[in-house]
Formats: structure tokens, C-alpha cells, sequence
């Protein structure tokens, strides 16, 4: 009979090595180099006297990042395991690592998204204490990402600012080509009105959601009723367009175009047709949520519609809200920033660690790889180069086998 075999699964927790280094010191005894000292190449360090390495570093950025944990919960797990490392210390770090070394590959990243043909962006509120304005001022995370059917090259940048302005996506996109989609704001429109070249294209999630609004504050003791409402119709002919695009997903964008043009925009007319004539007749309040609704889509049809022209531009901006979600349940946890540099810190490592994700790398190995190689790229004064950083790029194929998911 064959023996029976099973697994199980066993896990380690993490553990922690004290790195000894030793630097030889030789000194001349006679002769020509009586009493002259020679002492060996000392490796680069991240911060200098400083005990963190690459692999620390790593794991913190891993946590608090991609985890959302907050500095002072990682210090507590760290002193339940005998290591005194403060927050303000991780927090040092960070900073020091995200202005030396994480900056200028950002930046290498975000020339990358100012080239490719569509961009989407978003943005949420933030907190920053000090920043000197009076206490609970709005700030804004914002994110500016490849579009959804970009698959070769993706790349998330985040941003952070003061406020949403329309001069902050203007000086973003100042230089750039091509469709923008986003929701509904004003500042974008503002933007495609002073740039020549750049197109605004509106997201069709937003259009659905005064309507669903109205749907759940109905009375729904009379489904019929329901079913009859404004609100539902409109929320029934938006699901045929967005079932009908859901079957274009794995299309070359020539083919998404043709497609779109031959199927969709009928049912994209039909609406619009539908929903003025809604208002002329006056079938509903015009205070309420679907009046809203109805509103809403007559007043940003022109930006709607720019996915009917456009096979590589996505139908709405989900793409952005998911690049940014991360960010937004991280705030719940830490509730603020306590600087403008740490906020700028968060944007630049969240970018890194956004990026990494949608290009399928394990973000540990990644941010490790990223701190054990940036120290060489510094030259004398401490600069480094974005143009020589393409192999760090989250896509690029020299990054080594471990930075990248294992397939199942």
C-alpha cells in the first residue's frame, strides 16, 4: 500500500538578526608608509550612523502602506517583540527615504504617465496639522493614474496639496496630450478650456448615482411604484450601456470603437433624448434626487459622450477610486498628517506602492530591492538622476524574480 501524504501549513513569525558589521583598519609600520592608515570600503547606508537597512525599511513602508497600519501600532508589535524602535524615529525614515531616494523614481514614473494617450485622476480630502492654516483646514490627496486599459505600463501617482484649485491638475498636465477622465468637478472642465490639446472625458458611476440615491430613499412597500419611477428607468437604460461595454473589455481599442459606435451610442442618444425630455415635461420635482440626476446628465452630455469617440477611454473612473482606496481606508486608521512633509512623503510612497500593485510585484521585496539599490545611484552631493532609473521602474524586467507574484 502507498504511504498517505498531506500538507499542512506552518507559519514563522517575523524575526529579527542584529547585523555586525566590521570595517578593516590597517596602519603602515615602516618605510614609505610609516604610520599611514588604510581603511576598507565601507558599503553606502541608507541614513548615516542610522541601524535601519533596507529590509526594516521595507517591512514598515509594507505595513503601513499596503496594510494601512499606523506608525504607533507598528512601534507596540515592535516592543511586544523586545524592539525599541519610537514612531518618530519610523517616521524620520520615511521621510528621509521618500525626499533621497524614492523622489526623483517618482518622478522618472510620472514623466511615463505624461505620455501615454489617457490619464484618469481623482481626489479626497486629507488633514495636515501643521501646516499653517488655521486647525481642520482640507487638504487633498490627489491621484492622477494610467487609464484602465493600459495593461503594458501601468503607473499611479499620487499627489498632495492644499486644496483642489483648478491651477493644481492645470500645472500637472500643463504639457500634456491626450483625454483626461475624471468626475464631474469643475476645475477639470477649467483645465480642458485652458490647455490645447487635452480633452475632459466625464464618468458615467457618477451619472448613476443621484438616481440610486433616490431609488434607496423610495418607498418600498409598492415595488411597482418603484419600478415605474423616473429614477429607475433612468438606472435600467444606464445598465444596458454598461452591459453592453462590459462585453468590450478584452477588445483592441479599434475594435472597442466600432463596437461602441455600432451598438452603445444609439443607446447613449436614446438616453440623453430621454432624459430632456424628463425635464421639459416636468415629471418630477425639481428639487429631487432624480431632478438632480436628470440635471447632471444634460449638463456634462459633451464629456459623457467623449468614450463613444475614443476606444482607449474607459466609460467611467472606477479605475481611479480603486487606486486611491487604499489611501482612504489608511485615514481612517491614522486620521492625519502631521506635516506637509510627511503628507508629500505619503503621496510618493504611495505611488511607488500603488504602482507596484497593479503591475503585480510584492511590494516587501519591491520597496527592498528599491532601498538596497537607490544608495548607489546618488552621486557626490547626494542627487540622483531620474532618466537612470529605468530598471528600477516597477515594470521594468530587471527587477529579480522575487519582487514579482509567484503565479498559481
Amino acid at each position: 500500500m502507498p504511504d498517505e501524504t498531506y500538507k499542512r501549513l506552518r507559519h514563522e513569525p517575523e524575526s529579527w538578526t542584529v547585523e555586525v558589521h566590521t570595517v578593516e583598519v590597517y596602519v603602515g609600520t615602516d618605510g614609505d608608509h610609516q604610520d599611514e592608515f588604510l581603511r576598507g570600503d565601507r558599503p553606502k547606508d541608507l541614513f548615516r550612523n542610522s541601524i535601519v537597512t533596507p529590509s526594516l525599511l521595507a517591512s514598515i513602508l509594507n505595513v503601513k502602506y499596503v496594510n494601512s497600519a499606523p506608525l504607533n501600532r507598528i512601534e507596540q508589535e515592535f516592543m511586544r517583540n523586545g524592539v525599541n524602535i519610537s514612531r518618530q524615529t519610523m517616521s524620520n525614515w520615511i521621510v528621509g527615504s521618500s525626499d533621497r531616494y524614492f523622489a526623483p523614481l517618482v518622478e522618472r514614473m510620472r514623466q511615463e504617465l505624461l505620455r501615454l494617450p489617457v490619464t484618469q485622476a481623482d481626489e479626497t480630502p486629507t488633514q495636515v496639522i501643521h501646516d499653517g492654516r488655521h486647525p481642520g483646514s482640507k487638504s487633498y490627496m490627489w491621484v492622477h493614474r494610467s487609464c484602465e486599459f493600459c495593461k503594458e505600463r501601468p503607473v499611479v501617482i499620487y499627489e498632495y496639496q492644499k486644496g483642489r484649485e483648478h491651477e493644481l491638475p492645470l500645472a500637472f498636465y500643463q504639457d500634456y496630450k491626450g483625454v483626461l477622465v475624471t468626475d464631474s468637478l469643475q476645475q477639470y472642465h477649467l483645465v480642458e478650456k485652458k490647455l490645447v490639446g487635452l480633452i475632459n472625458a466625464n464618468c458615467w458611476a457618477h451619472a448613476r448615482r443621484d438616481y440610486a440615491d433616490a431609488i434607496k430613499a423610495a418607498d418600498k412597500s409598492d415595488p411597482d411604484a418603484v419600478r415605474r419611477s423616473v429614477a429607475y428607468q433612468a438606472l435600467s437604460r444606464i445598465s444596458q450601456i454598461y452591459k453592453l461595454e462590459g462585453a468590450l473589455k478584452n477588445l483592441s481599442p479599434e475594435e472597442r470603437l466600432k463596437e461602441r459606435q455600432g451598438s452603445i451610442k444609439p443607446l447613449v442618444d436614446e438616453y440623453f433624448a430621454w432624459v430632456k425630455k424628463q425635464l421639459e415635461d416636468g415629471t418630477v420635482p425639481p428639487k429631487s434626487k432624480t431632478a438632480d440626476g436628470l440635471r447632471y446628465s444634460v449638463n456634462q452630455e459633451k464629456y459623457l459622450s467623449v468614450f463613444l469617440t475614443n476606444g482607449n477611454v474607459p466609460i467611467d473612473n472606477s479605475a481611479s477610486e480603486r487606486a486611491i482606496r487604499t489611501f482612504c481606508i489608511g485615514k481612517k486608521n491614522w486620521m492625519f498628517h502631521d506635516s506637509i512633509r510627511g503628507a508629500q512623503a505619503s503621496a510618493v510612497i504611495y505611488s511607488l506602492s500603488e504602482t507596484a500593485k497593479i503591475n503585480k510585484l510584492r511590494s516587501y521585496y519591491y520597496f527592498r530591492h528599491l532601498l538596497t539599490n537607490l544608495p548607489n545611484f546618488c552621486d557626490e552631493k547626494g542627487k540622483i538622476e531620474p532618466a537612470k532609473l529605468d530598471d528600477l521602474l516597477p515594470w521594468s524586467e530587471a527587477l529579480p524574480d522575487e519582487c514579482r507574484k509567484p503565479r498559481r
